[in-house]
């Protein structure tokens, strides 16, 4: 990552936000310190404290904007299916399993309750409407099923999460279902709708 030579004046909390999210996407979350996002900053070490009380502020403020990107992608792809009667499911699995790939670094934060404050009002709030949106398609999916929207949507997201753990971790490898020919993930959520049918 370039350093930013000097920060003069403007809207310092982005510039530090932005800093911070490029050295999470270059160097996972341990590169990314109060320390480290200053001094990429080109401000002092005491500059952000002003913005990000400490560490644990400025990463959770990182995750709570990539659950927000989540958020936004997922409404964009509910909102083409709006005329399709058949539940979107498949658009969290895919939204989850293409931002974890595209950004590795970023998906592992997420789920770090050792580094962000997973009880932030903020947070919660944009984690929640996630996965409201899930249990409602899956009140539309399931109706009158034996387990509640709650136990789906769970399910659903414990095997997609599951799934992109291990492929970043370098346990699975991408490949395509040997008797469908779709890629793996793709294959994984067919196969999850078929148990709703």
């Amino acid at each position: 990552m370039t350093p930013i030579k000097a920060f003069h004046h403007g809207d310092l909390k982005r510039a530090l936000f932005d800093v911070a999210l490029a050295l999470l996407d270059e160097h996972g979350a341990g590169g990314v310190t109060i320390r480290a996002v200053a001094k990429a900053t080109g401000v002092s070490h005491a500059a952000p404290v002003n913005h990000y009380k400490d560490r644990q502020a400025l990463l959770t403020a990182l995750a709570k904007a990539q659950f927000e990107s989540l958020l936004i992608e997922i409404d964009a792809q509910l909102a083409k299916l709006k005329d399709d009667p058949s539940p979107g499911i498949e658009v969290f699995a895919s939204a989850i399993m293409e931002f974890g790939f595209r950004y590795p670094h970023r998906y592992r934060l997420l789920w770090r309750a050792d580094l962000i404050d997973h009880a932030d009002a903020e947070l919660l709030a944009v984690m929640d409407n996630i996965y409201d949106r899930l249990c409602a398609e899956f009140s539309k999916a399931v109706p009158g099923r034996e387990f509640d929207k709650d136990t789906y949507a769970v399910a659903l997201w414990s095997m997609v999460h599951g799934y992109v753990d291990m492929r970043l971790s370098g346990m699975f490898e991408p490949l395509n279902d040997s008797v469908s020919g779709a890629p793996r993930g793709e294959a994984i959520i067919d196969l999850f709708k078929k148990f709703l049918t």
